[in-house]
């Protein structure tokens, strides 16, 4: 059982919602060179009939990030694998232009120290999406580049690079049934990421249903796996444990074609295109939940140490 089927205990999310929270999620390019079995936003619904090449042409993607930066704190670009976009920086710098706080959620497969370069001065936040200590197991739940899954030695020289280039660094951990038995207490050590965020795996229709049968773990064994780590605390590492529910309409979220979307029935609702419509039409035509947003952690102090 997935526990979706929890009962609520906070506020649903509801159309219409006035009021932006801080941060916003740009899933700027729908390409990625990994296949995620889990992966809650892979797009192919708006490749086949929105946006054919997966993302915006560069000039609407940076007239998109001046709009967002004029109204978020921070801006995370994500994917897909958003260091496929060659032109990602600019996107960076621009928001950093407008004063927006800046993240990246990437796989590292493109953590390069030329890549690294590039993105120093304009990303303030590097998030890398690890799972497990194993590689054999990276490779079953398709974290891995034609078969090939990064090692833990790979993870943490990305880190130190990521550190060594003034940017600060925050993991990402969805829980499944290959991972959920995993000690993960040496490797994060090694890392020393300053916020770790564990993620329940969450079926969304139409993205990786179908994919994920037999992947999904229930509440009970997600608050092990946190309960497991929780000694990191001790070691300065905020965990920022994110169940089913808590995922559910608790995001400001952009599309690769430009539109606000959320999962707040557990499927993929769109907008209009914000730059089409305007950012406040937009956003009014998705669910939001601002009580949802603030008890999964999503209000921190982006600048200082959380």
């Amino acid at each position: 059982m997935n526990s979706l089927s929890s009962p609520s205990h906070s506020e649903s999310p509801s159309l219409g919602a006035k009021v932006l929270p801080a941060s916003v999620n740009f899933h700027l390019w729908e390409p990625c060179n990994m296949r995620c079995r889990f992966c809650f936003a892979t797009f192919k619904d708006v490749r086949a009939d929105v946006l054919p090449k997966g993302h915006l042409p560069e000039q609407e993607a940076l007239r998109l990030v001046d709009v967002l930066a004029h109204r978020f704190k921070k801006i995370t670009f994500a994917g897909g694998e958003p260091l496929l976009c060659p032109w990602l920086p600019d996107l960076a710098k621009a928001a950093k232009a407008h004063g927006a706080i800046t993240m990246l959620v990437t796989n590292g497969s493109q953590l390069r120290a030329d890549t690294i370069a590039r993105l120093r001065g304009v990303m303030d936040w590097v998030t890398l999406s690890i799972d497990s200590i194993s590689p054999e197991t990276h490779v079953k739940l398709g974290r891995a580049v034609q078969g090939r899954a990064l090692s833990p030695a790979d993870y943490v020289a990305m880190a130190e690079g990521v550190r060594a280039a003034g940017m600060r660094l925050k993991i990402n951990t969805v829980v499944t049934q290959l991972n959920k038995g995993e000690d993960q207490t040496e490797l994060l050590r090694a890392l020393r990421p300053e916020r770790w965020k564990l993620l329940n795996i969450l079926r969304v229709e139409g993205q990786n249903s179908g994919k994920v049968d037999g992947l999904c773990c229930d509440s009970q064994e997600f608050n092990a796996f946190v309960a497991r780590h929780r000694a990191l605390e001790g070691d300065g590492i905020v965990l920022v444990p994110e169940d089913n529910e808590d995922m559910l309409g608790s995001y400001a979220m952009v599309d690769p074609a430009g539109r606000f979307f959320d999962n707040a029935e557990g499927k993929h609702r769109y907008s209009a295109p914000i730059l089409a419509q305007g950012l406040d039409s937009a956003w009014a035509q998705v669910a939001f939940s601002m009580e949802r947003f603030e008890r999964r952690g999503g209000l921190y102090d982006f600048n200082g140490r959380p």
